[in-house]
């Protein structure tokens, strides 16, 4: 939305500005915020075996919301050449003019430095790997200009908090946690993949590039090699976690909710990729279900 649309609406400039900003963090769109919060909260409590410690769950929780915000606004930084000629995207603050680049940069600095204000308060491992968090966050925007791969790159980015959960709670990163990282890379890539194929006529025509695009055809068979893989590496997780049967029967209500994206993006039109994008909260959530529960009733 553009001043001159507040201004019609007699809205006073400083809540336009806050307006605003608060549509460049998508804090009206709370999808990207579950989709980071879900792997996190998987990997605090198996880290935990149970709920973690209150204080680490909250910077973990806080910094969920922080670093999504600012990959946000430093995507659409990165974006701005090109959100103005996307259908979805033409009417963020930063592709109609209504905010500027310097004043984005300087939201994005403010997230991440409370961010990691938050992180300082855990261990020296947690720490370090914090850094790494940072620069994952801040580069992956630039990627669909030179590879068809950025949804892997956002998978590595996302899952990021999984390692930092384990090494916060345990002051150790174990084998358990890479697989569980693993695990959210390959479902991240499959999520975001839908979200591109949504974009993928505007991304073709402007010279973006993705996964939709590198699938192509076969986006659908790629799709389903991706979520096979995902539920495969949970399922591997769950062993090695020796987790029982209420993560399990999660596990299958996840495959069940896979299922039905497929159903939904069968003819691969934008609404629906967009809706099975959307859906994968649940997924997320099931898990996360079947993790809390099975750990809180042995």
């Amino acid at each position: 939305m553009s001043y001159e649309r507040f201004e019609s609406l007699h809205v006073p400039v400083w809540r336009a500005k806050l307006a605003l900003y608060w549509q460049l963090v998508r804090g009206d769109r709370p999808i990207g915020w579950l989709l980071l919060l879900w792997p996190t909260w998987w990997g605090l409590w198996l880290a935990a075996d149970g709920v973690p410690p209150l204080w680490t769950l909250f910077v973990f929780s806080a910094g969920v919301w922080l670093t999504r915000s600012a990959g946000c606004v430093i995507n659409d930084y990165a974006d701005r050449w090109l959100d103005p000629h996307v259908e979805r995207t033409r009417g963020r603050p930063l592709a109609t003019g209504a905010l500027r680049g310097r004043e984005a940069l300087a939201l994005f600095a403010v997230l991440m430095l409370v961010a990691f204000a938050l992180v300082l308060t855990l261990n020296r491992l947690t720490i370090y790997l914090s850094l790494v968090g940072v620069l994952l966050a801040a580069s992956y925007p630039y990627l669909k200009r030179y590879t068809y791969l950025p949804q892997v790159y956002l998978g590595l980015a996302f899952g990021w908090g999984i390692p930092m959960a384990f090494a916060a709670v345990r002051g150790e990163v174990p084998a358990l946690a890479w697989l569980l990282y693993c695990a959210n890379i390959l479902w991240a890539t499959g999520y975001d993949t839908w979200y591109a194929m949504v974009d993928r006529d505007d991304d073709l025509r402007v010279g973006a590039k993705s996964t939709a695009i590198l699938f192509g055809e076969m986006d659908l068979v790629a799709q389903g090699v991706l979520y096979a893989l995902f539920l495969f590496a949970l399922h591997l997780v769950g062993q090695r976690a020796g987790l029982g049967g209420i993560y399990w029967a999660a596990l299958g209500v996840a495959l069940a909710l896979v299922a039905y994206q497929f159903w939904l993006a069968r003819r691969r039109e934008r609404d629906a990729c967009f809706r099975a994008f959307l859906h994968n909260h649940w997924v997320g959530a099931a898990v996360f279900g079947g993790i809390a529960l099975d750990i809180a009733l042995r």
